[in-house]
């Protein structure tokens, strides 16, 4: 006969090794419970699970943590201490587990991490470790309302914290954050429209007036796309084979092109440094819809990192996309330079002469025939007209010595930003070897974002931007806490092998 075992009303409240007192209900924060890791319970200090998170997410500044206004009256119950929020969130991404469920699942299963945590707590004496783990919890439904609605700026702090970390505990040689390099990446959202196997029109899939009902935050953005070469690149099979224009019915034209690469979802902005022998590190981080453009980033992402550095850094690397006049003046007023590739616009590139002025084809220094402001661009900023010089502000007379397909229309006119780093762009040697060196410095947030890719950042289970933008800054938190526990390890490692031998 099979003997009949009925389950117990709490399983997932596993049984401590050693049955001491009950824990005290009310502890101090994880900062200073690192500090007491002798005083702890016998049963916490002999679970390794919680002494794990209670070694990775201690060094963090808990003690300043910004917390909610006491004196508010908030209806109900207390609530729980935002920082027990956002440890388990931590704990959720370190552990790899994609849904609240399974994150409260596991928190159950360790009743000395949620004590660490520090979670409000009732008293029960049906259990040795003196509360109901189980009433304790929040539902899963309440973590998913709490990661959605908390402000990101509370959770920017543990990101401030990270970067105090590791400036303390990096050698001072090493010149922290003074060269960085900034990338985005792309996010999908967790709607039908990203998959290829959800029956969508396509007219439908890639219509953004058309919001999918999975995310209402999401946008549409373009992650890769090509440009049609021109006519004259083309060969004669590649423009017999082009279909010619309808003449009756013709199709809307559109930029969708085969190779282009479209997604409903958002995008992620860094700024990294890269340490040489010690790692790469996250000094600012922003997410966005996918719609907004790559430049978009760099004034909010810059800030945050000058606030988090206390200075800001004279030498950074980009792509392409940021080949702007403001990237480098940025970096010039810092006594440095963006290491930016050129991006070629217009099909010339103008010399300059001691006096600032671009020098024309014919290498003559064009004067400035007027200035406007220009509103179009992410920084409103002065542009000038520069003239001929044949022509003005008076005619010479004199023939252009290229003779010019523009001489005979008053000669040659060219519009650009009037500031310094208008000229920088042209001026930036891109074959020396300083240049090389920062430019070295993009492979720092191509590390960090494949360690990101790993922790579920291209593809989260959450359906709200702020959800979204609160997994990401806490993702780059805990990629930061772990470079700081490598680089401890390491100082550790050089201290014990420069120790002089006993006698």
């Amino acid at each position: 006969m099979i003997a009949q075992f009925s389950s117990p009303a709490k399983p997932r409240q596993l049984a401590l090794p050693f049955a001491d007192a009950p824990w005290p209900l009310t502890r101090p924060h994880l900062g200073e419970l690192a500090q007491l890791e002798a005083s702890l319970p016998p049963s916490v200090r002999e679970c390794e699970v919680a002494l794990k998170y209670l070694h990775l997410l201690g060094p963090l500044d808990w003690a300043n943590f910004p917390e909610r206004e006491r004196a508010y009256p908030w209806p109900g119950p207390t609530p729980h201490p935002r920082a027990a929020y956002v440890a388990a969130f931590l704990v959720k991404l370190h552990e790899g587990k994609e849904y609240m469920s399974e994150l409260r699942d596991y928190l159950a299963e360790h009743p000395a991490l949620v004590w660490l945590l520090g979670f409000n707590l009732e008293p029960s004496d049906q259990f040795r470790w003196g509360f109901d783990v189980e009433a304790a919890l929040p539902t899963a439904r309440h973590f998913g309302r709490v990661l959605r609605e908390l402000p990101n700026a509370v959770l920017q702090f543990p990101l401030d914290s990270t970067v105090a970390l590791l400036r303390a505990a990096l050698p001072p040689e090493v010149n922290f954050g003074q060269a960085g390099a900034l990338d985005t990446k792309h996010i999908l959202a967790w709607v039908a429209e990203n998959n290829p196997k959800a029956y969508i029109k396509e007219s439908d899939r890639l219509n953004k007036e058309r919001q999918p009902k999975g995310d209402p935050t999401c946008k549409l953005g373009c992650k890769k796309k090509a440009n049609t070469p021109p006519p004259s690149s083309q060969t004669q099979t590649e423009a017999a084979q082009t279909p010619p224009t309808p003449t009756k019915n013709p199709v809307r034209p559109t930029n969708f092109s085969a190779s282009d690469v479209y997604y409903w979802g958002y995008g992620s902005g860094i700024v990294a440094t890269k340490v040489a022998d010690w790692g790469e590190f996250t000094l600012a981080e922003l997410t966005q819809p996918f719609n907004r453009g790559e430049t978009t980033y760099f004034f909010p992402l810059m800030e945050q990192t000058e606030r988090r550095l206390g200075f800001r850094p004279p030498f950074a690397a980009f792509d392409k996309a940021f080949d702007a006049f403001y990237v480098y003046q940025y970096f010039a007023e810092a006594g440095g330079f963006a290491a930016v590739p050129f991006a070629e616009r217009g099909g010339y590139h103008f010399d300059f002469d001691q006096a600032g002025l671009p020098l024309c084809q014919a290498g003559l220094a064009m004067p400035l025939k007027g200035s406007f402001i220009c509103h179009t661009t992410e920084v409103e900023h002065e542009r000038g007209r520069y003239a001929c010089p044949l022509f003005f502000p008076t005619a010479t007379g004199q023939a252009c010595p290229l003779e010019h397909k523009n001489f005979a229309k008053g000669g040659c006119l060219t519009t650009m930003s009037t500031s310094a780093g208008a000229r920088i762009r042209y001026q930036l040697d891109r074959k020396s070897d300083a240049y090389q060196d920062v430019y070295s410095q993009r492979s720092a947030t191509e590390r960090i974002n494949a360690q990101a890719v790993a922790l579920g950042i291209e593809r989260p289970k959450l359906r709200r931007g702020s959800a979204i933008a609160n997994q990401n800054t806490l993702i780059y938190v805990l990629l930061n806490l772990r470079g700081y526990h490598r680089v401890c390890a390491r100082r550790a490692e050089l201290n014990q092998g420069a120790t002089p031998p006993a006698g």
